[in-house]
């Protein structure tokens, strides 16, 4: 399978996009060329087809990516084409219980953090903070500034930084306020009356009140934002603030369309989640001040532990219990969101269809259409296309020398695969 390299000017799902070997040798050294070059920070010393050969050579790698004109569609379909190569899940995860484990090697950053994040909302108005710290203090992993700090810390070395800076944290902290604000407002779209077994904003205080709140933590953000006074940066997550009104139209004007095709749900995915993660590792490269060949590269993996994370997410909603989920299996196909799992089982069952284009009219049908995507392999091919983002997530660390840090981003790749074994 081919590893996905855009140059650093192209943005994923903007963009045209496309294919063409450039005759690169897919026997030459990885190790011996591209990790001497890139530790050294001499990427930017190698332009054109040599800069990408000291990228993606591997033996297991075929030819080297270009980009040309396609659309983002048809980038994303030759994407999931193709035979899944294998990745062991079991190294080096026998000793993880939680993905906090994961973590530990920034445990201290994500530490400070967490006492800077309330104190950074303010204090103008109480009901909104009141809000806010709801959300704050029902805990969560703090997935998104934990891999900003891990990117940042991976990447200092290469840049010669002995410590994060200023606007490494001010970046971990500004990415969390934007995912609980999205967070705030997914809840209220949603109707959800919990939120990591508490009750969510809206429930407590009232939707106008959430709204509020959320709208209040994306203003406080941008706030912040803008005082990094870089440019790169804040055009970079003000994208994804509009990625995530994107994701939520494209849903909703989707809803129980059976003819969506598989492109169409990654460029959803990709704006309703894998953005603000691509977003996060890429600013902290920018931040540490590497060239572009290797921020383009964390980019890459941001985005597809991302959109393999995503996937993973919309499996878990037909394979877990509704205790484990805190609400009922197939919740998303019931109000019409129709993932990868359904996606690959309407290719091959057409009762499924009309099941759903009923829009579950008839008693028991949801529960039906839940076995049918069970029973002909919509949960195995959602599977398959969930390894591949995470192999070409981990391929993007190979130009990072190897620390404790790159090793724990290798490691939350398969740690999120672990979630469907």
């Amino acid at each position: 399978m081919m590893l996905s390299i855009t140059s650093h000017n192209l943005e994923f799902g903007r963009t045209r996009l496309d294919f063409v070997a450039c005759g690169c040798s897919s026997n030459a050294s990885f190790d011996r060329f591209s990790v001497r070059n890139c530790s050294k920070g001499l990427l930017r010393n190698v332009d054109g087809c040599k800069a990408r050969k000291s990228l993606c050579h591997r033996r297991e790698i075929g030819p080297c990516p270009v980009f040309s004109t396609k659309t983002p569609e048809v980038f994303l379909n030759e994407i999931a084409a193709g035979p899944t190569p294998v990745l062991d899940l079991t190294k080096e995860l026998t000793k993880l219980s939680s993905i906090s484990d994961l973590f530990e090697v920034v445990a201290d950053d994500l530490q400070t953090l967490n006492k800077n994040l309330q104190s950074i909302v303010g204090a103008e108005n109480p009901v909104l903070m009141s809000a806010a710290e709801q959300i704050f203090g029902a805990g969560g992993k703090r997935m998104r500034p934990a891999l900003i700090f891990l990117v940042s810390r991976a990447t200092a070395e290469i840049a010669g930084l002995k410590d994060l800076t200023k606007e490494h944290r001010r970046l971990a902290e500004i990415i969390e306020m934007i995912h609980t604000a999205s967070l705030i407002h997914d809840d209220v779209l949603d109707e959800s009356d919990l939120r990591r077994g508490k009750k969510t904003v809206h429930q407590l205080y009232g939707t106008r009140t959430a709204v509020l709140a959320g709208d209040f933590m994306f203003a406080q953000s941008s706030w912040y934002l803008a005082n990094l006074e870089n440019l790169e940066v804040i055009k970079l997550i003000s994208q994804v603030i509009k990625d995530f009104a994107s994701g939520e139209i494209k849903q909703a004007s989707g809803l129980f369309d059976c003819d969506v095709e598989l492109d169409k749900y990654l460029i959803k995915s990709y704006y309703k989640t894998a953005s603000l993660i691509a977003a996060s590792t890429k600013g902290a490269a920018i931040f540490s001040g590497v060239d572009a060949d290797l921020i383009e590269q964390m980019y890459q993996y941001g985005k597809n532990l991302g959109l393999s994370f995503q996937i993973v997410d919309d499996i878990l909603d037909f394979t877990q219990s509704a205790e484990q989920l805190g609400k009922p299996a197939g919740s998303d196909l019931a109000e019409g969101n129709l993932t990868a799992p359904v996606i690959f089982a309407l290719e091959k069952e057409t009762k499924l269809r009309n099941i759903i284009e009923s829009e579950f009219s008839e008693t028991g049908s949801l529960e039906e259409a839940v076995d049918i995507v069970k029973n002909c392999g919509g949960i195995e091919r959602a599977q398959d296309l969930a390894r591949k983002k995470a192999i070409e997530a981990i391929r993007s660390l190979q130009c990072l020398p190897s620390s404790s840090f790159k090793l724990a981003l290798e490691q939350m790749v398969k740690f999120n695969l672990g979630r469907i074994k």
